[in-house]
């Protein structure tokens, strides 16, 4: 049976947060890491490691893997979305910026109210929600205008990818929350995207023969774990279970905070440039959670 959503409080706040924060920083690691381990490989890698680890923790919780609580058909399509998703974020990296696609990434939230609020009734949006959502996107527009002057001509392949991404994040949301999977163990929820992500992804690359590894190194060793444990563990696991609890079209307001982090790795690690646009972004993007997020 699905619970009624809980308005976003402190504690998911401080989540969000830190969540953002990690996230943030994935465009990062894979950008690092891509030298040297292809694209699809290395999403298919990061898939593998963090199933096996979601599926130790599952059955120390002495939670079952298999059940029949009808959750299977949804289960493979988060699953695919999900695959579909990071494909795009990986092979598109290799065409654009990480700061570029943590731009257009985070357009996810917008296909995720607008699915959300035609799918499940709770989680309709009022106007003032809406018009936070435009405020929120327009600093990310001013962000990503403030972004390494990359040429356009080079890089909209990667863009494109980037919102396909933001679009197939957004259609899994839909699917985890207006399914049996929004009453299904966090944990499961999870093994069963990353399960399937595992399979196709290393399938994918191994059928286009991208399975070719440099020489690895101190720097990529850390990126691989980051990815693998960081976020595609620890992080999807407490989002997930985030989104049993609280609404998700307001808990994916918070990801608009994603780019923001992001660019600012990108500054930090890859030597990016930005600036006064970017304090201008950050304006408008908490004044657009704060619209989003204002309680009835």
């Amino acid at each position: 049976m699905k619970t009624t959503p809980r308005p976003i409080d402190a504690t998911a706040l401080a989540i969000m947060l830190a969540l953002c924060m990690v996230w943030g920083g994935q465009q990062v690691a894979v950008k690092l890491a891509v030298p040297v381990v292809p694209a699809v490989l290395q999403a298919g890698l990061r898939s593998v490691v963090a199933t096996v680890l979601v599926g130790a923790w599952m059955l120390w919780r002495r939670q079952r893997l298999i059940t029949g609580d009808g959750t299977l058909p949804a289960g493979i399509l988060a699953g695919a979305l999900f695959s579909l998703e990071f494909l795009c974020i990986f092979v598109g990296l290799t065409h654009t910026t990480a700061s570029r696609m943590a731009v257009f990434l985070y357009s996810a939230p917008c296909f995720t109210a607008i699915g959300l609020h035609w799918t499940v009734p709770s989680e309709r949006l009022r106007p003032v929600q809406w018009l936070g959502m435009a405020v929120a996107f327009c600093g990310i527009a001013v962000a990503f205008s403030d972004g390494s002057g990359a040429d356009l001509a080079t890089t909209w392949p990667g863009d494109l990818l980037a919102i396909l991404a933001g679009i197939f994040w957004g259609m899994t949301t839909v699917v985890v929350r207006a399914s049996r999977l929004a009453s299904a163990a966090p944990s499961k929820t999870l093994l069963y995207q990353l399960a399937v992500s595992a399979v196709l992804l290393c399938a994918l690359a191994l059928a286009t023969g991208n399975v070719q590894i440099g020489p690895m190194t101190s720097t990529i060793w850390i990126s691989l774990v980051y990815q693998s444990i960081g976020v595609a563990f620890a992080s999807y696991l407490i989002w997930f279970w985030l989104l049993t609890r609280y609404s998700a079209a307001r808990l994916a307001s918070f990801s608009f905070l994603s780019p923001l982090f992001g660019v600012t790795f990108g500054v930090l690690i890859l030597g990016e440039s930005v600036g006064w646009r970017f304090g201008c972004a950050v304006v408008l993007v908490f004044a657009g959670i704060s619209l989003v997020n204002r309680r009835r």
